[in-house]
This record gives C-alpha cells, sequence and structure tokens, in this order.
C-alpha cells in the first residue's frame, strides 16, 4: 500500500546516526544522499521494497513529530525486535510505553517496542508470531 514514508529532521546528520543504526538492525544499508531542488538535504533508506526518508524540512521551518501518529517496522524475530530497541537507544532516542515484549492484541499475540526517535517521532518495531 506505501511507497514511502517521509520525516522531517532538524539535525539530519543526527538523524543519519540513529536511522543508520536503528534501520541497520532491519538489514536497511546506507542510505542515499540526495539533495531536494531548494538544497535541503534527503536521506533515502531503501529494503524489502519500502522506502524510509528523513529530510531537512523545505520550508525551513522547524521540523516537528506528528502527534497521534506512530511509524511501524516490521521485525523478522523478538531478538531483532530487541535489537532495534537498544540501537535506538544507544543512538539518542528514548524508550517510552511499556518495555519491550510480548502483549495480547485483538490481533493475537505480538512484540512491540516503542521509542521516539531524537526529533521526538514516535516509532514501534513490532513482531508477529507464526
Amino acid at each position: 500500500m506505501f511507497n514511502h514514508i517521509m520525516i522531517g529532521a532538524n539535525d539530519i546528520e543526527r538523524s543519519k546516526r540513529f536511522y543508520d543504526a536503528v534501520l541497520g538492525t532491519l538489514g536497511a544499508g546506507e542510505p542515499v544522499r540526495n539533495k531536494a531542488p531548494t538544497g535541503h538535504t534527503r536521506l533515502f533508506y531503501r529494503h524489502d521494497g519500502s522506502v524510509f526518508c528523513v529530510t531537512e524540512p523545505i520550508n525551513d521551518e522547524p521540523a516537528t513529530f506528528a502527534n497521534g501518529s506512530t511509524i511501524g517496522f516490521k521485525c523478522s524475530s523478538p531478538e531483532q525486535l530487541l535489537e532495534f530497541h537498544a540501537a535506538a537507544i544507544a543512538h539518542g532516542g528514548s524508550s517510552i510505553e511499556e518495555p519491550p515484549g510480548l502483549r495480547q492484541s485483538a490481533m493475537g499475540p505480538l512484540y512491540l517496542a516503542y521509542v521516539r526517535d531524537p526529533d521526538g517521532h514516535k516509532l514501534c518495531a513490532i513482531h508477529r508470531p507464526a
């Protein structure tokens, strides 16, 4: 359904360090660095047919997080989910909500870990056991 997700960053190099580490746990490699026609830097992380983008806001206003929004990243195992969470914390993110682990939901059991990136964007690492 989705082609890409793009979020804003106030410090593109800080965001690159964070997302290199966090998305690296999922198998994403080095991002493609791009300059928008406006001169703003954008990072494009590609993995498994999806694209996650981090950009300096082209309107030159501060980047802000979307209140009530969460970006979910699919993990292949509970261990990968814990690696995602640990990488996020080690690179300037903060753990939020309950500790990472197994939870019961209307969709059945799920492993979940929630963090905020250095700009406050809410991220979820999720694994659905088979």
